[in-house]
Parts: structure tokens; sequence; C-alpha cells
């Protein structure tokens, strides 16, 4: 995880923390949206992915960030509300899931990402 965070930070300017808790988010959405088996293949091959999707998740579900991530119905768009509640500005989430997926594709390949990618309606603008 420290080598994603690292390279998270180092193209898009985040702090390590941020990044930390969008790349929690980012994957918690993939467990969430994404074809079960590839996603379990991504996470497994991301070291402390699993630790990172709980950190981000934790203190979440309430509040107006909460409401206003029920009212959009999911999907990509509360996705990007997500990532902004945790510091990452718009123009930086298009960089963010570059990155992340580059990463994905490292360590998984390309037959993981592929399906993941296609599988989850306007997630292809982010990487």
């Amino acid at each position: 995880m420290d080598e994603l965070i690292a390279r998270v930070t180092r193209v898009t300017g985040l702090e390590a923390s941020t990044a930390q808790t969008a790349i929690g988010h980012i994957l918690a959405f993939l467990q969430k949206e994404g074809p079960a088996a590839e996603v379990s293949q991504l996470l497994a091959a991301i070291p402390g992915a699993e630790t990172a999707i709980a950190q981000s998740n934790d203190g979440e579900g309430g509040g107006l960030m909460g409401m206003l991530g029920g009212m959009m119905g999911g999907g990509v768009m509360a996705l990007g509300q997500k990532l902004m509640s945790a510091g990452v500005p718009m123009g930086q989430m298009q960089p963010l899931g570059r990155e992340l997926f580059a990463y994905g594709r490292e360590k998984a390949g390309e037959d993981v990402m592929g399906p993941i990618i296609g599988s989850i309606p306007g997630l292809n603008q982010f990487v």
C-alpha cells in the first residue's frame, strides 16, 4: 500500500493520509459494484487493500454527506462525492483513478482490471 500511496501523492499532490482514504473509498466502491471474482483478485494483489477499505469506512454512513450520497443513488457520482468529502479536489480525481488503475494493472494484470472497468458504468472516465 505504501508504494501505491507514494505514487498517488506524487501524481496528485495529495497528502498521504488523504490519498490512503481516497484509495480505500475507490477500492470499497469496486468491491461493492464490480465483479466479485476480479475485485477479489485485485484486492489480493494490493497489500493493505482490505485495511484501507476498512479505514475509509470508519465513521461513514451518517450526517449530511451520508444523506447526499444516498440521494445520489450510488454509482460513480456518489464515489465522487465521497472523494471530495475526503479532500480530493475534482481536478485530481482522474489522475488518482488513472494511477490506481495503472497500479492494479501492474499487480493483478489486464485480465483482472479490464472486466472491472468494463462492468461499472461511468468508471472508464476516471481511468
